[in-house]
């Protein structure tokens, strides 16, 4: 009330005084303590903190079998379900969602989908019935301005998505929906276009890439005895770019050449990486976890931001 009083008194003054008595005073003199209110109350909202949001994640989801695996991976995934704010819906970009135009899930109950072949029957079985998130899908569609957003009605949840979640939230009850990657677009494009996803932030709405910083399957060793030192410094550069704030070195990650050519022969699995960095504000804390080579040549880091 009291502020009320100090804003309101100046104008209850201007209209109750004559015209006489208002000319002499002089319309600017009376309006110019609401002016210094107004700006005083301005400089004080500026000031405030940015209410809550949502943390940024990018995980390194890797093999498939890291979803029914207990290892130091899905170890981690479980921690982080434990540890952060419980979303109210979750939006995932996977490496395996690549499309022609940018399209978001908004079917009420999505599929799983089992996207990849050769792998144990219970990996087939599992089944991941978390409800989708129409509205926040079209909440999605309105915030995008630099492209169109088309509702899909057929794709589900991959295994990027699902195979990270199941482990983290295993209940399967918060919502969830996909955003596809546009594979005709560059790097950059990416990047500017997952800035426009920041008001979800403060929705509770949590956001997910899933890929991998490094991923080269024809090097793969599925015994774990290689160790290729491209891989590891392709990942030790990345990781100096984000500490530093240097996201355009991670967005022209291809000047590195030969380097970049081993470490991400397609850029797949590292777009995620992109949206994730693209949320990113002066005010978010980075940290890095399952920060391991796995198989050689493919990096699980993964990064939480907030």
């Amino acid at each position: 009330m009291h502020v009320c009083t100090c804003i309101y008194l100046p104008l209850y003054k201007l209209f109750v005084m004559d015209r006489t008595s208002f000319i002499k005073l002089g319309a600017a003199s009376l309006l110019a303590p609401f002016a210094m209110k107004l700006e005083a109350f301005k400089n004080w909202v500026d000031d405030q903190p940015e209410l809550e949001q949502m943390p940024v994640l990018f995980v390194g989801h890797g093999n498939p079998m890291n979803a029914i695996l207990r290892n130091e991976f899905s170890a981690k995934w479980q921690q982080l379900g434990r540890e952060l704010p419980r979303p109210k819906a979750i939006l995932s970009v996977s490496a395996h969602w690549l499309t022609r135009g940018t399209f978001v899930t908004a079917m009420e109950r999505p599929k799983t989908i089992h996207d990849f072949g050769g792998f144990p029957k219970e990996l087939f079985a599992q089944q991941y019935d978390a409800p989708g998130a129409p509205d926040v899908a079209s909440e999605t569609k309105r915030l995008v301005k630099s492209t169109t957003v088309h509702e899909d009605h057929e794709w589900g949840l991959d295994h990027g998505t699902w195979s990270v979640l199941l482990p983290m939230y295993p209940k399967a009850d918060i919502p969830v929906f996909q955003m596809s990657i546009d594979y005709t677009k560059p790097p950059q494009w990416h990047y500017e276009l997952a800035k426009e996803l920041s008001e979800l932030r403060k929705k509770g709405v949590l956001i997910l890439g899933s890929g991998n910083i490094v991923h080269n399957l024809r090097l793969i060793d599925f015994e774990g005895k290689a160790k290729f030192d491209w891989a590891h410094e392709f990942d030790e550069n990345i990781k100096t770019f984000i500490e530093a704030g240097d996201h355009k070195s991670v967005v022209e990650y291809e000047k590195m050449g030969q380097l970049a050519q081993l470490a991400v022969p397609t850029s797949d699995h590292y777009l995620p990486l992109l949206y994730t960095l693209g949320l990113q504000n002066k005010r978010d804390d980075i940290a890095f976890f399952n920060d391991k080579m796995d198989a050689g040549s493919i990096s699980m880091r993964s990064v939480k931001i907030g």
